[in-house]
């Protein structure tokens, strides 16, 4: 399989949040993202793997700053890393001010998807090569993510978690 970049599954999704879609507040529903970030990864995984994509967890999500009734917020997602037949998506999220048109980042998220065929049975997918500073940092943290998570669901010794431990020896 041939390796891939990041760039490569890079999709920006750019909508206007609308008033059936806030709070009592007037702010944007953390639902209502939720799905935005997941339509988001999703395409970006599928556009890494070629296959049909389903998503396995939503690892984390930061919910930093609202977002106010009318504002024009775009979601950005990349895959970070990929593994035998999951891989991470880092999903940023920005508001642009009315005025001036700065963006600011509001939220960020990191989902996890996996490659299947059409009976649902996962299958390999190619291997990602960062390219950039930021790229590279999260391509090293999804491991240790990875890890993290499979020490804590019982599927992973806690010594096998090789890159875990190398965080604390010296």
């Amino acid at each position: 399989m041939q390796l891939k970049t990041p760039e490569q599954s890079k999709t920006t999704m750019t909508d206007l949040v609308l008033p059936s879609e806030t709070n009592p507040l007037n702010n944007l529903f953390g639902g209502e993202l939720l799905a935005r970030m997941d339509r988001a990864a999703s395409i970006a995984a599928r556009r890494h793997s070629r296959r049909i994509v389903v998503t396995a967890s939503v690892n984390h999500v930061a919910f930093n700053r609202a977002v106010p009734l009318g504002s024009v917020v775009t979601v950005e997602a990349k895959v970070s890393r990929a593994f035998k037949t999951s891989m991470e998506v880092f999903i940023d999220v920005w508001i642009e001010d009315r005025e001036s048109g700065n963006r600011t980042k509001a939220n960020e998220a990191i989902y996890t998807f996996v490659a299947v065929d059409e009976i649902g049975k996962p299958v390999p997918i190619p291997e990602i090569t960062p390219e950039t500073d930021l790229e590279k940092e999260r391509y090293a943290a999804a491991l240790r993510r990875k890890q993290l998570s499979l020490v804590l669901a019982g599927k992973m010794k806690p010594q096998e978690a090789t890159e875990l431990k190398a965080l604390f020896e010296e």
